[in-house]
């Protein structure tokens, strides 16, 4: 009985998170404001980039976006990125377009944020778009679609990261559907008044915002969290907006080694233990909310505790998980992770179960 009492309010925990909370999000639709022709600066920092520079530095510059700048920062990079920005500023200036360049010297590299906050406080505008140097826009029109939401309330703006698409690759699955399922989770909780993060693939800000927080000073000694701890800082119920119209994203090129990838998610969970409490609460609820769903779903069926319950309980759960997954991945173009979903979902949550272990045994020192 107790067992089944569990389940029950697993049950439960489930549905709340996966229709009302998450419901904020993917019932909304999104809204496309008027241009406003901002004065923009897009950050982007750089270590030894040099190939990605080539391909999404262009896509950059051929927003079609009135006048802005672009400030590149090289971050004592050893390949031939630097040079490549060159290029690029030589070919690319023009009346609507300004190119900076800020060089750090190998021996001066003090990681990701001191880079960052170089590039930012040399940013020449007031508006700040910040995205990487593996990254791109889908669109001619994300610098105008992501900039369109500003107004004098709402100065930090969330949008989404995609990965590029890799056919017949399952670590290409698991990494965009961790992806999406993260994209649900935090544009839900910014709906909901309770932003807690963003990505450094596709996110701006006011410069304003980054001086009265001090920049990254409180957690400058943290090797991530440029963009979820800044967010989980900075964020408020009336400063905060998600963009997620479809010509709004970016797409990075995603990892296709697995060893690689986990070493990436170890780093960027190490940040989630500096989050606002009431945001590790409610994270933490909804993980062991599935972790014990499948863990309890397999073992009542196995054992045959309660079996019709059982199923009549799991079959609820996935008719609102459902629900949420498919309308989300409508709206974020991931329509291709519909199919084999719960594949996925379990795959990811035994992926979590195991870096957070590694994690508490040594956690990860550089990034």
């Amino acid at each position: 009985m107790i067992t089944l009492i569990t389940f029950s309010i697993v049950i439960i925990v489930q549905i709340y998170f996966y229709f009302f909370f998450f419901g904020k999000f993917y019932f909304s639709n999104p809204i496309e404001y008027p241009d406003q022709n901002l004065d923009v600066s897009v950050v982007i920092c750089a270590k030894n980039e040099e190939e990605n520079l080539k391909v999404h530095l262009p896509k950059i510059a051929e927003q079609q976006y009135s006048k802005f700048e672009i400030v590149l920062v090289d971050d004592g990079s050893s390949d031939d990125s630097l040079q490549v920005m060159q290029q690029f500023k030589n070919k690319y200036t023009s009346n609507h377009l300004s190119i900076q360049i800020i060089t750090i010297p190998k021996e001066n590299s003090h990681g990701k944020k001191a880079a960052l906050s170089k590039g930012i406080l040399a940013a020449k505008n007031e508006y700040l778009v910040l995205t990487d140097a593996d990254c791109k826009p889908i669109s001619k029109d994300w610098l105008n679609e992501i900039t369109s939401n500003f107004n004098h309330e709402q100065t930090i703006i969330l949008g989404y990261g995609a990965y590029r698409k890799i056919k017949k690759s399952f670590l290409n699955k698991i990494v965009r559907f961790e992806t999406l399922l993260t994209a649900i989770q935090y544009f839900s909780y910014a709906k909901t008044g309770k932003a807690y993060m963003g990505v450094g693939r596709n996110i701006a800000y006011k410069k304003d915002e980054f001086i009265k927080a001090g920049g990254f000073k409180d957690h400058l000694k943290i090797i991530s969290g440029d963009d979820d701890l800044f967010i989980n800082q900075t964020a408020t119920k009336n400063n905060t907006a998600i963009c997620f119209t479809k010509n709004s994203f970016t797409v990075s090129e995603p990892e296709t080694n697995f060893s690689k990838w986990i070493r990436q998610k170890r780093r960027h969970i190490t940040t989630s233990g500096h989050y606002k409490k009431i945001h590790k609460l409610l994270l933490g609820i909804f993980y062991i909310s599935q972790l014990l769903f499948w863990v309890l779903s397999i073992s009542m069926l196995i054992l045959n505790i309660f079996p019709l319950i059982t199923i009549i309980f799991i079959l609820i759960r996935f008719i609102v998980w459902y629900i949420a997954i498919f309308r989300s991945a409508k709206k974020l173009d991931e329509k291709d992770l519909i199919r084999f979903s719960p594949i996925y979902e379990i795959s990811i949550i035994f992926i979590q179960l195991y870096i957070f272990i590694r994690n508490t045994i040594s956690s990860p020192k550089h990034w």
